[in-house]
């Protein structure tokens, strides 16, 4: 009879995350196994390849609380108020997301030589799909006026995903920006709710 796992694959992908985060790519797929407290051949078990385990790790194609709910909230509360609760969460994701696409983007920019960039889907599709089906809602119930919701969609995430990057990837001496995440969405609803507001 087998014996059970004791060490479940999300303990292996925790391992796994923290050592390409700690070594990038390099790290190898035995200091992930001692990471974990298994040996390589489980690690292989498990998962087909190392880049297999990268992807797993990296668990890009989570989905966050705010995508399940957001499309719930469209004809509920205020709008802007929808969009800034939407924005801080995307901000906060922001802190999990930008070391491990740091961690892709290692390994090169360009997909022919990064292979993990032809396997990967864009990071934030998703996210940009889910706001601008909300945004087609509102604007079908009139709460938002007729406008692109995929340009404004985009518009939005550029600008948090930049505040994302300038916070997490620059020391305090080197950010261009230096605000609040509440005052930087507040600040970005102020600019663009006007061109939004029925």
């Amino acid at each position: 009879m087998a014996r059970p796992r004791t060490i479940s694959d999300e303990q292996v992908v925790a391992a796994a995350r923290d050592m390409f985060l700690e070594k990038g790519f390099s790290a190898t797929t035995a200091q992930i196994a001692r990471r974990a407290g298994v040996s390589e051949g489980t690690l292989f078990k498990r998962f087909s390849s190392k880049e297999e385990l990268f992807e797993a790790a990296l668990g890009l194609d989570q989905r966050t609380t705010w995508q399940a709910e957001l499309l719930d909230r469209a004809g509920q509360g205020e709008v802007r108020r929808n969009l800034e609760d939407v924005a801080m969460s995307i901000i906060s994701e922001m802190e999990r997301v930008v070391p491990l696409l740091t961690t892709v983007f290692a390994r090169g920019h360009d997909p022919s030589h990064n292979t993990l960039l032809q396997r990967l889907e864009h990071p934030l599709r998703h996210d940009l799909d889910v706001l601008a089906a909300y945004l087609r809602a509102e604007i079908a119930l009139g709460r938002v006026r007729p406008l692109d919701a995929d340009l404004t969609a985009l518009t939005l995430m550029g600008s948090l995903t930049m505040h994302g990057y300038d916070a997490h990837l620059l020391t305090p001496a080197t950010r261009r920006l230096s605000i609040d995440q509440g005052r930087y969405v507040r600040g970005l609803l102020d600019l663009v709710w006007p061109g939004m507001a029925p």
